[in-house]
């Protein structure tokens, strides 16, 4: 899944890039909240991590106007700020979790996924449809219960098809997840990773099949045994 670093130093925001790879956790990042504003507009996040420190405003100001808006993704505060008072105000204004700088990674990537965890937001550990399955966190693929070894991105469309099972996931959403704001796309990117996982599901004798909705985007089912 996907993770929105709102975080101005471009020092920190290469290191948490690097970190939240290694957790099989994809970030894009902006440096203002004017920015966050514009980019969150148009695209969903699984979470987002959010600096208070900000060249233009101060972070509270972009979470006030989520929590107005009804966005419930989860933030998780990153700031210096680390007063008793700091942390109140954060939450109060609808902080799901709060570290202080300096910070150990693996704390923030622990938290963070305690966070996507929570029962109604996007991330669940182990998801499944049919006879396959996915481990979120290990981005362990399993088919009739034997492991597979399905690449990164193949198993990114994967976990986009299981949480949106028996119902179709636009196209622009595999796009959004799989690339972010690197703009590297192209036309039919999507269409050769879903091509790819098609085959491999077939491969491994998978109970589910994934229909091409033209126009719209994809939707696994699981297939019904001839009778």
């Amino acid at each position: 899944m996907r993770v929105l670093l709102v975080e101005d130093n471009p020092e920190l925001v290469a290191l948490l890039i690097r970190g939240l790879a290694q957790s099989s956790l994809a970030a894009d990042s902006v440096g203002t909240v004017g920015d966050a504003l514009h980019v969150l507009a148009t695209m969903k996040y699984a979470a987002i991590v959010l600096d208070l420190g900000l060249p233009d405003e101060d972070g509270l100001t972009l979470l006030r106007d989520m929590r107005r808006r009804g966005d419930a993704t989860p933030v998780l505060v990153l700031t210096a700020r680390d007063g008793v008072m700091d942390r109140v105000t954060g939450l109060r204004e609808g902080a799901d979790d709060y570290l202080a700088k300096p910070f150990a990674m693996e704390e923030l990537v622990a938290r963070l996924q305690a966070l996507l965890r929570r029962p109604g937001n996007l991330l669940g550990r182990l998801l499944t449809f049919g006879n396959v399955s996915l481990d979120t966190e290990g981005r362990q693929v399993f088919v009739a219960g034997a492991p597979r070894a399905f690449p990164a991105r193949e198993t990114a469309v994967l976990e986009i098809l299981l949480r949106r099972s028996g119902n179709v996931a636009p196209k622009r959403l595999f796009e959004d997840h799989l690339f972010g704001l690197s703009g590297d796309v192209g036309s039919n990117a999507v269409e050769v990773y879903v091509h790819r996982l098609r085959k491999m599901l077939t491969d491994a004798g998978a109970t589910v099949k994934i229909h091409t909705v033209r126009g719209v985007g994809y939707l696994m089912a699981e297939e019904k045994a001839a009778e």
